[in-house]
């Protein structure tokens, strides 16, 4: 696991600032500005660095341990493990903290644009606690972000807090991507609670691999509502789901198998079955032991040993009726085998992790593992090595 951030001795020239990391090799062929760029000289033998390539103007240079600048160069020294940023990625720099953050990273399958916290949900799991916050302001920073990143990526999601409170801010967002990043799978997850009159339409042809993926945790009204802590998010998710069909959205449907949904798993996917055909994807998903999820574990925490029989009905009952189904954040040690086609290595790598038991297990290297703050209360009781050859 790597962390997202960590502690940096900036110059006092360096500015706050989003800069792509660049190495010798790759800078010139880039279209950024110098001043949006962040040298890598770490790796480079200090005979190979000229003054003249040290006083372009750049935003920030990574030096070399042995590699003395001069007191004006914008020098920024990372502390934390190898690896933590390379060629490729972006970061922002953060002076008045002496702080470096990795706002995106080259070849992770994990990638998130992060748009407010402020939600209209308050999931009992939640993972990302919400704040009432006025942070329309990252609208901008991820404009600028997308700039930075690389025009081939495969795929970045938009995430919250709720995206969709962004309004035409998440449009610009969005049709930004469309610009500078049209190749990328755009997955914006959202609670599906549009309450801006005409917002869904605005997304109709804006982005060429868009699509939206919104949580249901029961059939009925009073469950999703217990769920998200939030009455009336029933009947307002099912309109916007409706409305996002309408605008020639593409659509996923996340269910995280808490307690009270896996209690009504079946009668929730024949659910959704019936009445959202258009749905082109299922993620029956793992809760995430963190944020809100802490306070709640005995109302939330249901071992995958309790509920192997409704999950496997539900996978079935959705795939036979035409829907693909995916389970995400489960580990192959707690599913029947199955399963095992279904099962998809989904939590992002900085914060990904596996057990003890995991070491001489045989087939770890495709198993999703588990969340690095996974805890024994939130653990399986099924969780042991798989010994096969």
């Amino acid at each position: 696991m790597l962390p997202l951030e960590t502690r940096a001795e900036l110059a006092p020239s360096v500015k706050a600032n989003l800069l792509k990391v660049v190495g010798l090799g790759d800078f010139a062929q880039s279209t950024i500005p110098l001043e949006r760029m962040a040298l890598d000289l770490r790796d480079v033998p200090t005979a190979q660095v000229s003054d003249a390539l040290l006083g372009l103007p750049w935003g920030a240079v990574l030096p070399a341990s042995g590699l003395n600048l001069a007191d004006a160069a914008p020098a920024v020294r990372l502390e934390g493990p190898a690896g933590l940023c390379k060629a490729g990625d972006v970061v922002e720099l953060n002076p008045l903290q002496r702080k470096v953050a990795i706002r995106y990273r080259r070849g992770d399958t994990g990638n998130v644009l992060f748009a407010t916290e402020r939600c209209n949900s308050f999931c009992l799991m939640c993972s990302q606690p919400p704040r009432q916050v006025e942070d329309d302001w990252r609208v901008r920073h991820l404009l600028d972000l997308i700039d930075l990143i690389d025009p081939d990526e495969r795929s970045l999601a938009i995430s919250g807090g709720e995206p969709t409170l962004l309004g035409d801010g998440l449009v610009n967002v969005v049709s930004k991507c469309a610009e500078v990043l049209p190749d990328t799978h755009l997955h914006i997850l959202s609670n599906g609670r549009l309450r801006q009159p005409g917002l869904h339409a605005k997304f109709e042809g804006l982005h060429p691999n868009l699509s939206w993926g919104i949580p249901l945790y029961g059939d009925h009204y009073a469950l999703h509502d217990y769920v998200v802590q939030s009455e009336g998010a029933f009947s307002e998710t099912l309109r916007g789901l409706y409305a996002l069909d309408a605008a020639n959205q593409r659509v996923e449907i996340r269910v995280v198998l808490v307690k009270p949904t896996v209690e009504r798993l079946v009668q929730l996917a024949r659910y959704i079955w019936r009445n959202l055909p258009f749905v082109e994807h299922v993620a029956l998903m793992g809760i995430e032991p963190i944020g809100f999820a802490k306070a709640h574990q005995k109302e939330l925490w249901a071992d995958p040993a309790d509920y192997a029989s409704s999950l496997s009905e539900a996978v079935t009952l959705l795939a036979e009726g035409g829907i693909p189904v995916s389970l995400y954040n489960l580990p192959l040690c707690a599913l029947d085998g199955s399963l095992w086609p279904y099962a998809v290595q989904s939590i992002s790598p900085w914060k990904n992790d596996y057990l003890p038991a995991c070491e001489k297990c045989s087939v770890r290297d495709r198993c999703g593992g588990f969340f690095s703050w996974v805890t024994p209360a939130w653990t399986s009781r099924s969780v042991s090595p798989i010994l096969e050859n």
